[in-house]
């Protein structure tokens, strides 16, 4: 059965469609047929304005037109659509849903952060770990960072938090939003085994491509340190020849690098696993699960 996913947050909007296939032996295989991923930057709109712009609101429309187009081809089965911080933020939202319901047929659904950390949480990662460690999944967007913590495979704790890179690049993320993330991280994992983080995002994604490790080794939190004080004092112009990044990834990088290193400072964590896992990979398990 093929299904797919949309993942619509504040920096870029994706179209992920999965061939999931049920084995004799009742293993499920999730075999990814075609990831797309647009740059509609909503948040720097919404963050600053309050509402999605004209410009913007067009752009979306012949982006969610353009996976209608690319589902057809495949044969998508079901599809399920969800929309995070920046729409959660937006006072235009609704008109915008209705628009592209009328134009596509998709129904885009407006999660809050518990949803989004929860779907996240979908893909299970942290279940397969060894029981000597907790694990702590940090989820980095645009407008959100979505936190679910985990020990001895049960989850004890998930939370969105409104620190996400456009905020900090708007200077919208102030002194006590970093000092309730730090002091709720402490909390929550005083007392636990060792914690090892699990990223996901397309900035740890592109980090951990830039790291040349192989396959399921994780970064140590000092090279995480070394690429933040190598990019951040660099112009975008700079930052862009020398690592070859799109212009919509020049800029989120920084304080995508900024929050991973200061949760996993707070949570003792020394290294990160990169699965390559995220909200859209959430939605296809969760999918599945309603329509097998």
């Amino acid at each position: 059965m093929i299904l797919a996913a949309i993942d619509i947050g504040s920096n870029a909007a994706r179209l992920l469609i999965t061939d999931v296939i049920k084995e004799k032996d009742g293993k499920v295989i999730f075999n990814k047929l075609n990831l797309v991923r647009v740059p509609l930057r909503l948040g720097f709109d919404v963050f600053e304005n309050k509402i999605i712009s004209t410009e913007k609101i067009k752009m979306f429309v012949e982006t969610m037109k353009s996976f209608r187009y690319l589902m057809n081809a495949y044969n998508v089965a079901a599809v399920r659509a969800c929309a995070t911080s920046a729409m959660r933020d937006a006072a235009n939202a609704k008109e915008i849903i209705e628009i592209i319901k009328k134009d596509t047929n998709i129904t885009i659904e407006v999660i809050d952060g518990d949803t989004e950390a929860n779907l996240i949480y979908e893909n299970h990662v942290a279940e397969n770990m060894d029981k000597n460690h907790s694990y702590m999944y940090i989820d980095v967007g645009g407008g959100s960072t979505e936190i679910s913590f985990f020990s001895n495979s049960i989850l004890i704790y998930k939370k969105s938090f409104n620190i996400g890179t456009i905020r900090i690049l708007k200077n919208m993320v102030s002194i006590k939003d970093w000092e309730d993330l730090k002091t709720t991280i402490k909390a929550v994992t005083k007392g636990h085994k060792k914690v090892i983080a699990i990223g996901s995002g397309g900035n740890i994604n592109k980090v951990f491509s830039l790291s040349k490790k192989k396959d399921g080794r994780p970064l140590p939190l000092d090279l995480l340190r070394d690429f933040y004080n190598d990019l951040e004092p660099l112009t975008l112009k700079q930052r862009i020849n020398k690592y070859n990044f799109r212009d919509d990834r020049a800029d989120v990088i920084v304080p995508a690098l900024l929050i991973y290193i200061n949760v996993m400072r707070w949570a003792g964590a020394e290294e990160i696993s990169v699965p390559k896992i995220g909200l859209a990979d959430g939605l296809i398990q969760h999918l599945w699960e309603e329509v097998k």
